[in-house]
């Protein structure tokens, strides 16, 4: 444990626009920008705030924030016209810091990201696009991206009125993007049939990438967290997909390692390797849901597992002392047209580069370190 507190401890040396756990944004030169890569980290830390009680983790994520977030709740970077579910991902940390600290500007953010909700485009079934570049489009990924902040916005904020329109879109997942031979989601839908990665009759994408579900099963388990169990046929519903996402993918756990492969169900084929960001996701899950009542007791020592097998695999020590996290995939998606690379086979989604420290693996990893710390206290 003291090894992962000294891992944190390396990463929040970071600065708001050179921040170490950003590859992404480092590779490709980007200028700092509201993001969910960077939101991944900032939620983890407000949860290691929560279970430790030391100021230092909530300080660091307001101190990081005010860069981007301006008096007149405006915030660097971002521009609710791209219609970027991804873009709204980082906005859920503001409900934590107007929590804590009562700033009006948090609270202004919050409205402008929730502004984008009210008119962010839809699929023909009323599902969000992922993004205005990807057009009648659902990711797994999306669900996370803009459905946890929804349900927290509609709960703290607007009487749960929109409650019906969350779960429609839920609903529409498993009943477009579902395989119940599998127990799995499909990692993208297009109602249009038109990209050129989907089938052209059922719109789906081809396999089923670990961090999507990942991302998928974060969603669930959070708006759980968020909503009001009072509104119980909902909250029942979500709890039913939640068994049902992880009772799938538990089919696929590999017992050497206590982690699972990058496409998920092809585990035995050459090139696929066992990956870090959506096995976090997976723990952080598991153990959250057990915490929540929303799974029974004994699912704990499964996540515990999961978490422990990373750590085994992939948390390394240097001769130095340094610490790193690995075998993180660096990014994945589906299209646009114009990159016809990204075309959901199995030898795309292993050829994407996998890394070290990236905050898609690690504040995942950070999230489920949390839920450790609640069970080991």
């Amino acid at each position: 444990m003291q090894a992962v507190d000294n891992y944190i401890k390396k990463l929040m040396t970071s600065k708001p626009n050179e921040p170490l756990w950003n590859i992404e944004q480092i590779r490709q030169g980007k200028k700092p920008h509201w993001n969910y890569i960077d939101g991944c980290m900032m939620n983890s830390l407000i949860s290691l705030y929560e279970v430790t009680g030391d100021k230092k983790y909530l300080d660091f994520v307001k101190n990081y924030v005010d860069y981007y977030v301006a008096e007149d709740g405006s915030i660097l970077g971002y521009d609710k016209e791209k219609y970027s579910t991804d873009d709204v991902a980082e906005s859920r940390v503001l409900f934590d810091l107007y929590k804590y600290f009562k700033e009006e500007k948090y609270k202004k953010a919050i409205d402008l990201s929730y502004s984008q909700i009210l008119t962010h485009p839809r699929t023909k079934e009323g599902s969000f696009w992922h993004k205005l570049i990807y057009p009648n489009q659902v990711w797994l990924d999306g669900l996370y991206m803009m459905q946890v902040f929804y349900m927290r916005y509609e709960t703290e904020f607007n009487g749960y009125k929109n409650y019906a329109d969350i779960k429609k879109q839920y609903q529409n997942v498993r009943n477009l993007m579902f395989n119940p031979k599998k127990g799995l989601h499909y990692h993208g839908y297009d109602s249009s049939r038109e990209s050129f990665w989907c089938d052209k009759e059922t719109g789906l994408s081809k396999n089923f990438w670990l961090r999507a579900t990942g991302w998928h099963m974060v969603s669930l388990v959070d708006v759980l967290g968020y909503m009001d169990e009072q509104i119980y046929e909902d909250y029942a519903y979500y709890k039913t997909l939640f068994k049902e996402a992880i009772d799938g993918i538990l089919k696929y756990l590999d017992k050497d390692s206590n982690m699972f492969y990058q496409v998920i169900d092809k585990g035995n084929k050459e090139g696929n390797y066992l990956e870090t960001s959506g096995s976090a996701m997976v723990a952080y899950a598991i153990l959250k849901g057990v915490r929540l009542r929303v799974l029974p007791d004994r699912y704990q020592k499964i996540g515990l597992a999961i978490f422990d097998g990373i750590c085994n695999k992939y948390l390394t020590i240097k001769e130095d002392g340094d610490l790193n996290l690995g075998g993180i995939c660096l990014v994945a998606g589906l299209g646009p047209e114009n990159n016809r690379r990204r075309d959901g086979t199995f030898a795309y989604y292993i050829s994407e580069p996998v890394v070290e420290n990236d905050a898609k693996g690690v504040g995942p990893f950070i999230m489920a370190y949390t839920e450790v710390i609640r069970v080991r206290k």
